[in-house]
């Protein structure tokens, strides 16, 4: 780099003429911030106003340490406006992270002075250089995570974000890299990348932030995929206030959240349904108060908040743990229960499914396996949840649907193909349903057996659900009739519903010619007996589908829409090659 570039550096830092910004990091639940990322830019008609160009010559001219020093002093005095419930996400190099002058940048006193609390301090470790000395990195982890401050790994998956920093930090906050999240709507393999980190985070609740958000089809995508926060141009670009998201893209996400809500669940199975709403306590309640409340309720564990959000747990066993050391009573006593609260309880959001939580708490490390499940809604403290609870409900619904169920594919039978059908009419919404017969399958049993005609079944039933799941972004539902009839139900526009019934019939035509021998496959027929016992040639099994796409609400019950399916089916059955036929019952044709 040229000399002018070192003297422009210097002059920055001698005037500490920095300009920080801050990008708003959004719920993708409920399009609440959740906190905001403090951005820092050289002056504006500064060659060195971009921060690449700001932090690569900082680190050619051995400046790194100044200038980190300055963006990180500059974001708190700037954040001292910051609404107290939003979190401070602050860009941190882990080569600086142990050091001392980092430490004595962030006191007590130093946060105070700023009117800031350790507990909205989110350290973003931005890997420029490789981590040496994981032991002493984490040693240094440790003793800011003590103090209440939080921890995120940024840039997941790109440079040094690997999975041994993964794994050595145990981070609080994971941001996926923009480069996993551009135009993830239409790469599956990114999909599945993502939906790794979102389940990782449920087990080991790490909270998944999504960066570089620049289209509405991504931000769907993510809602879909489970992503729970997300940040980039789409939701809100840097600024140097505090900004909120525009309304029309909080509708979005609203809109998209109530999508992606099941309409086919068939008992109520979100965490909210069996929370308990316990009280909660102030973050500055003694520790001796909390101990009177265990002694007197029969309530093992309680939720710690401030102004309404959860901030930790304490298990009365915890509690009892520290007051029973050497000096328990005298130091902690007569002191404010957050410190000794566990600052990392298992939280959930209150539509969080019930298998999705239960999964997750049992995925917890040993010691913290019994501690309550705290439940929240819209962000703040709703209720708790006991793991014999939820052992319980999971038992008790396992057991019911197991029943409901069909025994040869497992997927839901009749009773349950009721409920929805059922729940569809009520909805006032559009659909697709497939009614789904496979052409000559009694000729394919006689002839090959019961065996392979099971494996037949168990194929359609597969191709149907990948199928649903693959061409409906968020509710579809598959179920098995009986014998070789099946039903689907799509929430999802015509259109889509033509390139469903497309690919499950070009699906099936490839996959079933494997169930025949050669001689057959060459005819493209079967020589087998008529009902009459006469000799016929038959041709090879195919699949017909049925369909009828609209707002279902013109029928009254279940019953209704068999009979009305019935009929469309026989249409499709009239080809003897596979086909679908569809019946739009809005328009009458």
């Amino acid at each position: 780099m040229e000399s002018k570039d070192k003297s422009e550096l210097e002059k920055i830092l001698k005037d500490k003429n920095i300009a920080t910004v801050f990008q708003p990091i959004v719920s993708l639940k409920d399009a609440s911030i959740v906190g905001y990322e403090a951005l820092s830019r050289g002056p504006e008609s500064s060659p060195l106003h971009l921060p690449v160009k700001l932090f690569h010559a900082a680190e050619v001219f051995d400046k790194i340490w100044e200038l980190e020093l300055l963006c990180r002093k500059k974001a708190i005095e700037r954040a001292n406006k910051i609404d107290k419930n939003k979190l401070l996400f602050i860009n941190v190099d882990p080569k600086i992270f142990k050091d001392d002058r980092f430490k004595s940048g962030f006191t007590k006193d130093f946060l105070e002075r700023h009117n800031m609390s350790p507990d909205v301090i989110i350290f973003e470790i931005t890997e420029k250089t490789a981590i040496e000395d994981y032991e002493g990195f984490k040693k240094a982890l440790n003793n800011y995570v003590g103090q209440g401050y939080k921890i995120a790994i940024d840039d997941m998956g790109t440079g040094y974000s690997g999975l041994r920093t993964l794994m050595e930090t145990k981070p609080h906050y994971i941001k996926i890299d923009i480069s996993f999240i551009r135009d993830i709507d239409k790469d599956s393999f990114k999909q599945e990348l993502v939906k790794t980190f979102v389940t990782l985070g449920q087990s080991t609740n790490m909270n998944i932030i999504a960066e570089g958000i620049e289209t509405e089809s991504e931000l769907a995508k993510l809602i879909e995929l489970g992503v729970c926060s997300g940040q980039g141009y789409f939701l809100q670009r840097p600024s140097g206030t505090f900004l909120d998201i525009p309304e029309n893209v909080k509708v979005k996400i609203i809109k998209y959240n109530k999508m992606k809500i099941n309409r086919f669940q068939i008992e109520k199975n979100c965490i909210g349904d069996i929370a308990q709403q316990n009280p909660a306590f102030s973050s500055v309640t003694l520790s001796k108060e909390i101990k009177n409340f265990f002694d007197t309720y029969n309530i093992t564990g309680v939720c710690i908040v401030n102004e309404g959000y959860p901030m930790g747990l304490v298990m009365q066993h915890n509690l009892d743990y520290v007051l029973a050391t050497q000096y328990g009573i005298s130091v902690f006593f007569r002191r404010p229960v957050s410190l000794i609260m566990d600052s990392n309880p298992t939280m959930v959001d209150y539509n969080a499914a019930i298998s999705d939580v239960s999964k997750t708490a049992m995925a917890r490390d040993y010691k913290k396996i019994y501690d309550y499940v705290i439940v929240t809604k819209d962000g703040k403290y709703y209720g708790i949840v006991t793991i014999k609870d939820l052992l319980e409900y999971t038992l008790e619904f396992e057991k019911k649907h197991a029943k409901n169920l069909n025994p040869l594919t497992g997927l839901p039978g009749n009773k349950i193909i009721d409920k929805v059908l059922d729940n569809m009419i009520h909805s006032h919404m559009e659909f697709f349903l497939i009614y789904a017969d496979l052409n000559n399958f009694k000729t394919y049993n006689d002839t090959y057996g019961f065996e392979n005609g099971d494996k037949v079944l168990k194929m359609t039933a597969e191709i149907m659900e990948k199928q649903v799941e693959k061409y409906v972004i968020y509710n579809g539902f598959v179920g098995h009739i009986g014998g070789d009839d099946f039903l689907c139900i799509v929430e999802s526009n015509v259109e889509k519903g033509h390139k469903l019934c497309q690919k499950i019939i070009s699906q099936f035509d490839t996959k079933i010619l494997d169930f025949f021998n050669e001689k057959d496959k060459q005819n493209g027929y079967i020589e087998s007996f008529d009902r009459k016992g006469n000799k016929d040639i038959f041709p090879l099994t195919s699949i017909a589908l049925g369909c009828i796409y609209g707002n279902f609400d013109k029928f009254k019950k279940a019953d209704d829409i068999a009979v009305y399916m019935s009929k469309i089916k026989k249409k499709a059955k009239e080809s003897k090659n596979s086909c679908y036929v569809v019946y739009n019952i809005n328009s009458n044709k």
